[in-house]
């Protein structure tokens, strides 16, 4: 069973993000205030097999990857033909962010691969205890092309055809704006987002205070343009409403939690077509009180996502 190590990985990673990690996620979207730069450019060409090792990934200032993650040297089983992709969200990064979903699928033979984007360098978190670069603040669609370039460098290494990627929150949204606008489709398989921000947000309510503050806006806004992208109704949400919800030959899961206070309303994550699976997690544990942070540490949520990468051998979920 894939339970036993998800409750005992997620519960002090938990009780240690849930309060602090999930105040300064919000809390940050409001007080950020170092200037953002452009992500550091990656090689436009998809390295052989034999040499993305010795290649540092397309991710700016990099972090240490999670366990489990970036063994270049990996290759895909019959099992699982598609490398797993992981994708963090604003104010993250890959370590902190993969801590219990990286070494999970990796245990289950999953190739595991994740990437730092839209890092600013000098900006630290302290959410977790620990010291290390956040990301997700860059312009959104910049963000988006540099995760293609990480995918080629995937493909390239492991030979797969095509990836799946599972991201939270910004993480959860990048990817469909790849897929929709920068080639993804022909190289996604799978898409599985937790509390994505596939429509924007309304931070509860915070962000309809900008025009009132529009100083205050202006100095966020620089300092975390992802953040900008992320409102309803910005010039970023608006393009991706010109086109579908979804592509055909990419299958989409979308997880949310009623507990949602940054990506809101929390319906607003759901995605329409044909070949998407909406979930909210209280449906399938009534007890989970885990919150838009939580929700990438949730027992219950990884247990989704797992049979979500591989429906054919589906368990019955756990609740916790």
């Amino acid at each position: 069973m894939r339970t036993p190590l998800l409750r005992s990985a997620a519960g002090p990673v938990r009780r240690r993000l849930l309060g602090a990690l999930g105040s300064a996620l919000l809390a940050g979207a409001l007080l950020a205030g170092a200037p953002a730069t452009a992500a550091h450019a990656a090689p436009d060409a998809t390295p052989t097999a034999s040499g993305v090792a010795a290649q540092m990934p397309p991710d700016g200032d990099s972090v240490a990857s999670p366990p489990g993650a970036n063994d270049w040297a990996c290759k895909p089983t019959a099992a699982h033909p598609d490398p797993v992709v992981l994708v963090h969200g604003t104010f993250a990064n890959r370590y902190e962010n993969w801590l219990v979903l990286s070494p999970l699928l990796k245990s289950q033979g999953y190739c595991v691969f994740a990437l730092d984007y839209g890092m600013v360098p000098g900006i630290t978190s302290s959410g977790s205890g620990l010291v290390l670069p956040i990301g997700g603040l860059g312009p959104a669609a910049e963000s988006a092309a540099q995760l293609g370039r990480f995918v080629d460098l995937v493909r390239g290494a492991t030979g797969a055809a095509k990836v799946d990627l599972v991201g939270h929150s910004q993480g959860g949204m990048l990817p469909n704006y790849y897929v929709k606008f920068l080639g993804g489709a022909s190289k996604v398989d799978k898409l599985i987002g937790l509390a994505p921000s596939n429509h924007g947000t309304t931070l509860d309510g915070i962000a309809n205070l900008a025009p009132y503050l529009p100083r205050v806006a202006e100095l966020i806004y620089t300092a975390c343009p992802a953040c900008k992208d992320q409102v309803v109704d910005s010039a970023f949400n608006r393009k991706m409403a010109t086109v579908a919800d979804t592509v055909p030959g990419v299958r989409y899961t979308v997880i949310s939690t009623v507990y949602d206070e940054v990506v809101t309303p929390y319906r607003t994550q759901f995605l329409s077509g044909p070949n998407v699976n909406n979930v909210v997690l209280q449906d399938r544990c009534p007890l989970s009180l885990a919150e838009h942070v939580a929700i990438a540490f949730s027992p219950t949520a990884l247990h989704l996502v797992t049979n979500a990468l591989d429906p054919a051998h589906a368990s019955p979920v756990y609740c916790g």
